[in-house]
């Protein structure tokens, strides 16, 4: 290799932060999603190194489910205050409360998200928004460009992605369309855990194994809580367990894991032959086209 070539993660780090700093120069109100999962803390992480040492010109945003775990949203907040950021939430049980939302069968509300998320865009004007996807994750991001238009409803249609030759972005839209975009995309699971390890970057503690309070359904470890877990024929019990991936507690699931340290995790991942999504994930089980049905509706 020659002394001038970048690492492979030198060369993602420099492609997404070409991509904030384009953000910054083509659109008016861009917004970063920030859940406190592993793909939005590295997101935030670049977007503060591209922009050194000046504070990040965006604020963030969170679509609280109200069924987060409680490490996160803590990790979130010590998060917002550590940087001075300012942090909009779009809150799913505000939703419920006047009656806009109805709960679901099952308990789980991800696919909740998609009318706070399209109506906190729509009402702070954002013209563009930062998520965290990246295309190992699932067959429908996997379509996704980096910059990835959206209509006036928030809806995403395959048929009106633009080429993306030699890193050129078109930002170009509409008055009440917005684009999303993906600095993330070219990233895999692995990646972005060698990257946390490179970089130091403090994640929430669930993301290591520890012992938790868990129970058994359709093949994933749930934690037990307000949203409706365990049923009367689910028995609880005290695993080492670790989660890959963070969202709605009703359908993230943990997996069992010795994984406590960071070295360990990439291990662990390099050996898996299970996206994180697909192992952990009961939303994006519903049907083979769970996730590209939420998208086309307006969800990440």
């Amino acid at each position: 290799m020659s002394d001038f070539a970048l690492s492979h993660l030198d060369a993602l780090e420099s492609e997404a932060v070409h991509i904030f700093r384009e953000v910054a120069g083509e659109f008016e109100k861009p917004v970063i999603l920030f859940s406190g999962g592993k793909d939005s803390i590295v997101m935030l992480h670049l977007a503060l190194k591209a922009f050194a040492p000046a504070p990040v010109p965006f604020a963030l945003l969170h679509v609280d489910t109200g069924h987060n775990f409680p490490e996160v949203l803590a990790y979130r907040d010590r998060t917002v205050e550590q940087h001075g950021l300012r942090l909009h939430v779009a809150s799913v049980q505000d939703y419920i409360d006047r009656g806009v939302l109805k709960e679901r069968p099952d308990g789980t509300r991800n696919p909740l998200q998609t009318l706070p998320l399209t109506e906190k865009i729509q009402s702070e004007k954002f013209d563009a928004v930062f998520g965290g996807g990246r295309r190992d994750e699932e067959k429908a991001r996997a379509k996704e460009r980096v910059f990835s238009l959206r209509d006036e409803f928030s809806q995403w249609d395959p048929r009106r992605q633009r080429p993306e030759l030699w890193n050129l972005y078109n930002g170009r839209h509409a008055p009440g369309e917005h684009v999303r975009v993906f600095p993330l995309s070219n990233w895999t699971e692995l990646d972005v855990w060698q990257y946390i390890a490179r970089e130091g970057i403090e994640l929430p503690e669930i993301y290591y194994a520890h012992y938790r309070e868990v129970f058994r359904r359709d093949g994933m470890w749930l934690t037990a809580g307000e949203w409706g877990g365990p049923r009367v024929t689910e028995s609880v019990e005290k695993r080492q367990v670790r989660y890959r991936t963070v969202g709605d507690m009703s359908c993230t699931g943990a997996v069992d894991s010795d994984a406590d340290t960071i070295e360990k995790v990439i291990a662990e991942i390099a050996a898996s032959r299970l996206t994180e999504r697909g192992a952990t994930r009961a939303d994006d089980k519903l049907s083979e086209a769970a996730m590209e049905d939420r998208k086309r509706e307006g969800y990440f």
